[in-house]
């Protein structure tokens, strides 16, 4: 609520000044004191309120009684506070007002009252302070009130401190707001008041071994559904990795109109409860957070157990296969194996490290590395099988991997080979002298390891720190270097026209691979192979499409489109894909002429 809404018709600014309407009774029938200052903290206006509160009546515009009528004003500690630092001062100096600030005004006769006060700025057109507004009522009764609940409230935590069962409230939303030195000991941890939510421990978890996060614990639940629990089970872990089993007793709290107000929680330590399960629970911890699948069936490969490994692994949660035949995880074409591991499994025999396929529910198939074990009763007799599955999915893909980067190795190594033997030639075309040869050759190879290395961004980023940014002109500059040498024409063996392209990241790779191979494939057969040939290289954009035209002059005939396709005809279909493109060829027999077309936006987000 605004204190200063009723107020709007008694003020106004004149001139740039305050101006007080004097036949406005509306000060006098207020029931809270209020007084008005102008921009130098004179007082103009003040009610009958106020100087009941105050205890005397300050003269209007007098320079020794400026900012408030009051004989001295303290802070609600019993400190005096400076006439120049009183509420109105500050206000009037800094332009900023003041709301529900509680303050305590010393009358003449020396006595004392706590006010509450709200202080509104006024300024002009032009944004000046003009004079300010003092709304105050008394607020003794409710200062005292509330300083007599803060001391019951510090008398009922002294005793909550001396129970031994750890205790803690929070407010409505799970801020913390208490716990004692039980709690703090259970949870190894001391919560910021205020800040903490729900729960003050380093980390929970279910019995089942899960870890909810904080906004799941019971507290949070009690809170969110208004309800009390009785008993939910946890276990809160310390910093130092220790686990305290618990039984959570969260309880909300209600003020008089129904409203939440907060909770309180009580937390009872089981872990003497606990000790007899311990070996059990240390095994159930180890097989669900182990990141392999283990799964157990009976003898006739009905599936009794599934950890979370295997959840992920498979897709299925525990309660979508228990009961089910493991041959629910096997391709059809594999489903001849059960059989035989299920009569290797009797014999007691142990299967290691089987590499085979499963299926992931949603039909994927994963290679696997499956251990399979016998399981003994306590007689000793063979009752079922436990297994044990590891993803290699990545590592064949990986292994997949190394020998497409191998063949790509080989392949452009062999480029390589082709390319210095095109360098020493166009170097020996040009040269006067053996020296002149040598410092031309130098030259070229440094251009194109220069090059090169354009292709391998992700090298920058380990060894220097860079991003591996560049632009597309400058990459093709950079491929086309060790063959630039000026014709006898004066042109440039390549010329790049059109707008220009941001490179990082594998987009920097895609490209220099295209451009290589088309840098490659001029130096093998093209116009880059003869002396007068040149490369001219046009970019544009096409509405979200950038768009490069690689045309090739003066270079031998071109006889017709080679039949077979070669590894490099394969490596540009395949760096096109990232980079959303697609490509065209046209074998005319004055010279290649080939037409690149990229998603401009994938191309620069990659």
């Amino acid at each position: 609520m605004n204190p200063f809404a009723d107020l709007s018709n008694a003020l106004q600014l004149a001139d740039g000044a305050l101006d007080v309407n004097a036949n406005d009774p509306l000060f006098e029938l207020l029931p809270v004191g209020v007084c008005v200052c102008n921009r130098d903290g004179l007082i103009i206006r003040y009610n009958r309120a106020a100087t009941e509160l105050w205890g005397c009546s300050p003269r209007l515009g007098d320079p020794a009684q400026r900012f408030c009528g009051s004989w001295r004003l303290l802070d609600v500690e019993g400190a005096e506070i400076p006439h120049l630092e009183w509420p109105m001062a500050v206000a009037l100096a800094t332009g900023n007002s003041v709301y529900d600030r509680e303050i305590v005004i010393e009358r003449p006769d020396k006595s004392r009252i706590v006010v509450l006060l709200s202080i509104e700025v006024l300024k002009d057109a032009d944004g000046n302070v003009a004079g300010a507004i003092n709304v105050f009522r008394d607020h003794t009764e409710q200062h005292k009130a509330r300083g007599a609940l803060m001391r019951r409230k510090k008398e009922f935590e002294t005793i909550l401190q001396t129970l031994q069962a750890a205790l803690y409230t929070t407010d409505a939303e799970g801020r913390i707001s208490f716990y004692n030195e039980a709690a703090a000991e259970l949870w190894g941890v001391r919560p910021e008041l205020g800040k903490d939510r729900f729960c003050g421990s380093w980390k929970l978890y279910w019995p089942d071994g899960t870890s909810p996060p904080h906004d799941e614990c019971p507290m949070a639940i009690s809170l969110k559904e208004k309800r009390a629990i009785a008993g939910m089970e946890a276990a809160a872990e310390r910093p130092d990795g220790h686990r305290v089993p618990f039984l959570a007793f969260p309880t909300p709290l209600f003020d008089e109109a129904g409203e939440l107000t907060g909770a309180v929680n009580l937390l009872v330590d089981i872990t003497g409860r606990k000790i007899a399960d311990e070996t059990a629970q240390r095994l159930a911890a180890i097989v669900e957070s182990s990141d392999d699948a283990i799964l157990s069936k009976d003898l006739n490969g009905i599936i009794t157990s599934w950890n979370n490994g295997a959840e992920r692994l498979y897709g299925y949660k525990a309660h979508e296969v228990i009961g089910q035949p493991v041959t629910v995880l096997m391709p059809s074409d594999r489903q001849d194996e059960e059989p035989r591991i299920l009569a290797r499994i009797r014999r007691g025999e142990r299967i290691d490290h089987y590499e085979t396929v499963r299926q992931h529910k949603d039909g994927t198939l994963i290679d696997i590395s499956l251990t399979v074990s016998p399981i003994r009763n306590a007689q000793g007799r063979i009752v079922g099988a436990s297994k044990i599955a590891r993803n290699i999915t990545e590592r064949k893909q990986a292994q997949e991997q190394q020998r497409l980067l191998l063949r790509e190795m080989n392949h452009r190594v062999k480029n390589l080979f082709t390319l210095s033997s095109s360098l020493v030639t166009l170097s020996a075309r040009s040269a006067g002298s053996t020296e002149e040869l040598i410092s031309g050759v130098r030259e070229r190879f440094a251009a194109l390891a220069q090059a090169h290395s354009l292709t391998l961004p992700q090298m920058w980023d380990a060894t220097a720190g860079g991003e591996g940014q560049t632009t597309l002109h400058a990459l093709i500059r950079s491929i086309l270097l060790p063959f630039e040498e000026d014709r006898d024409n004066g042109e440039p063996r390549a010329v790049i026209t059109g707008p220009d392209l941001p490179l990082s990241g594998t987009a920097v790779t895609n490209f220099a691979l295209l451009l290589h191979e088309f840098a490659t494939n001029a130096a093998k057969y093209g116009a880059l192979s003869a002396a007068r040939g040149c490369v001219d290289i046009t970019c544009r954009e096409d509405g979200g499409q950038f768009v490069l035209t690689w045309r090739e002059r003066g270079g031998p005939p071109v006889e017709s489109e080679p039949a077979d396709e070669g590894f490099g005809t394969l490596l540009m279909r395949a760096t096109l894909g990232p980079l959303g493109g697609r490509i065209t060829r046209d074998w005319s027999p004055e010279g290649l002429m080939i037409m690149l077309s990229v998603a401009r936006d994938q191309a620069i987000a990659r």
